[in-house]
């Protein structure tokens, strides 16, 4: 990129799902990878096809696209050979009878109840009654029993309706034909609502595919199944940022740079599948880095990776080079004599569109974001290849935004793209500006610069020696040589997806109670078929819950959590 003074600005939507499927059964735990597919993967595109000039990074972890691609596949064989969804929720909305079990009914209005549902109950009155009605039957679940067939297709409907997206919600006849009945759904009614969804989920992949076709848009990726990469490789890595910090019994997690290379090169075979060309960039998980996992990203041929901007102030606090400028979180990076590029995102910013403009009118809200760049702007003046990078959560914020951040993306693609002092571009394009050098970076996260959302606390420590001693059991049985080919083949994947970084975000006391429930089961389940596989006695502690959460209402619960 030639020198210039007008100010670079890079969005980078980073999507994940972990792997929600029990893989002994392929039925999946929870729905939220299809829910989020008819809804944020599909607007994420959808804006981007419709501002011409409008540019975005779009990161994807492998084991979701993975997952994407399943449930296109269990829809094309229901509809054309009758065979079974392995979704409970869309198999519910398939059903032409309501299964009675009171059992089944309960857990069909736990999850209907699930889920940012605030915005969407907004969409109709008769969503809005029909929600208040299945809380009051949640907390008295002896009447269940009492509730007839429409109410369950109505409000599968509506659950539904209120996932799509806005530009779904906006474009589909079909899904206008559903918002106009508004109650009194058919059976008729939920199969063609399942063929939306059917055909949103299909065209996802495909649609970010042409998409990146043209420069505009750039594709990017995390290693396969989001592990937490500084941990992985060493435990006291979590000390450089915490000194003081508590670390599990385990020593290390064995073998954890060679696992780390499986996970780079298993993304890579996906996403190329998935796009047709490879990868050439990386938000390794969570904005987490650290020296040795940046070697690895340089390793593979990447030739940029991201963090947040409390990793890059560590680094510079350590860091005996004087970098000259008062704009360190402006600029391109490399890292010793690494080749790898690292771009650091600009906290402040980008926890703005993630937790403080949904509340705001969209126009208001781009024109304080506009506001912000033009400033640094100014204050950067005639440096050469100023760059800001607001990097986040392509998908969970939009739910908290009116219409699901419509007005808001178009308008922020619209006035990025035509401001005449801006460069809306992306990382790939940023490369062969100037750069700075740090001889290292302190290992950390874009969560306040360090590791302590992964590890640290009982509850968190302890995930991670449950984890430890699996590997040391398939380490045995990869040693005694007692699995075949596909077994070991089936032992490295479920390894891999036992080793991503969600099961160590929900542990702790300052997330939901339900949600941290959840997914202690499926950290537990995920345990237990890597044990099946490697044909090892599960542990008899993964019949019960290990954390300890204190509360279904926490302020920093959830799957989103600010930077600093």
């Amino acid at each position: 990129m030639p020198a210039n003074h007008n100010l670079n600005v890079v969005l980078c939507w980073h999507m994940h799902q972990p792997e929600y499927r029990d893989r002994r059964t392929g039925i999946y735990q929870r729905p939220w990878t299809y829910l989020r597919a008819i809804k944020d993967y599909t607007d994420m595109a959808a804006h981007l096809e419709q501002v011409p000039d409008a540019q975005a990074v779009i990161n994807f972890a492998p084991v979701l696209l993975e997952q994407i691609n399943d449930y296109s596949a269990q829809l094309d064989g229901y509809f054309n050979h009758a065979t079974a969804l392995r979704d409970p929720l869309l198999s519910a909305l398939s059903q032409q009878k309501f299964n009675k079990d009171i059992a089944f009914r309960q857990a069909l209005l736990d999850t209907c109840l699930n889920g940012h549902v605030q915005r969407a109950t907004g969409l109709h009155e008769n969503y809005a009654l029909l929600h208040d009605f299945a809380a009051d039957l949640a907390r008295h679940p002896t009447r269940i029993r009492y509730a007839n067939e429409i109410f369950f297709s109505d409000l599968l409907v509506w659950y539904h309706l209120g996932w799509l997206g806005e530009t779904v919600r906006r474009n589909d006849p079909r899904v206008w034909q559903l918002l106009e009945k508004g109650h009194g759904f058919s059976y008729a009614d939920r199969i063609s609502l399942l063929s939306v969804i059917g055909e949103q989920i299909k065209a996802v992949i495909p649609r970010y595919r042409t998409l990146a076709a043209t420069p505009r848009v750039e594709l990017s990726m995390t290693p396969y199944a989001h592990p937490l990469a500084p941990l992985l490789a060493d435990f006291h890595s979590a000390r450089e940022a915490s000194p003081n910090l508590p670390l599990p019994r385990s020593a290390e997690y064995p073998g954890g740079i060679d696992r780390l290379r499986w996970h780079i090169d298993a993304g890579k075979q996906v996403f190329k599948a998935c796009f047709g060309q490879p990868p050439t960039g990386c938000w390794p998980a969570e904005g987490a880095i650290s020296d040795t996992v940046l070697a690895l990203l340089d390793e593979a041929g990447f030739t940029w990776a991201a963090s947040g901007s409390g990793v890059l102030f560590n680094s510079l606090d350590k860091s005996t080079s004087a970098l000259g400028t008062d704009h360190a979180l402006y600029h391109a990076y490399n890292v010793d004599e690494l080749a790898v590029t690292c771009f650091f995102r600009d906290d402040r910013l980008s926890d703005l569109i993630g937790f403080t403009y949904s509340s705001w009118h969209a126009d208001d809200a781009v024109a304080n974001l506009i506001h912000h760049l033009e400033s640094i702007s100014a204050r950067c003046g005639k440096e050469d290849n100023v760059l800001v990078a607001i990097i986040m959560d392509g998908e969970n914020a939009w739910e908290h935004y009116p219409d699901n951040g419509f007005y808001f993306l178009q308008g922020l693609y619209q006035r990025l793209s035509s401001h005449p002092k801006f460069n809306l571009t992306t990382f790939s394009q940023c490369l062969t500006g100037s750069k700075y050098t740090l001889p290292h970076v302190s290992a950390g996260s874009w969560i306040y610069g360090d590791l302590t959302t992964w590890i640290g606390s009982p509850d968190k420590n302890r995930a991670w020696d449950m984890l430890v001693e699996a590997k040391q059991a398939f380490d045995r049985a990869e040693r005694e040589q007692r699995l075949t080919g596909s077994q070991l083949d089936a032992a490295r994947q479920q390894l891999g997806i036992c080793e991503g970084s969600d099961w160590f975000w929900w542990p702790g006391d300052y997330n939901a109670g339900d949600a941290v429930a959840a997914f202690d089961n499926l950290f537990r389940i995920q345990l237990g078929t890597l044990y099946d596989i490697i044909e090892e006695p599960q542990p008899q502690y993964l019949a019960n819950a290990f954390t300890h959460p204190r509360s279904n209402d926490s302020p920093t619960s959830g799957v989103m959590r600010k930077a600093q």
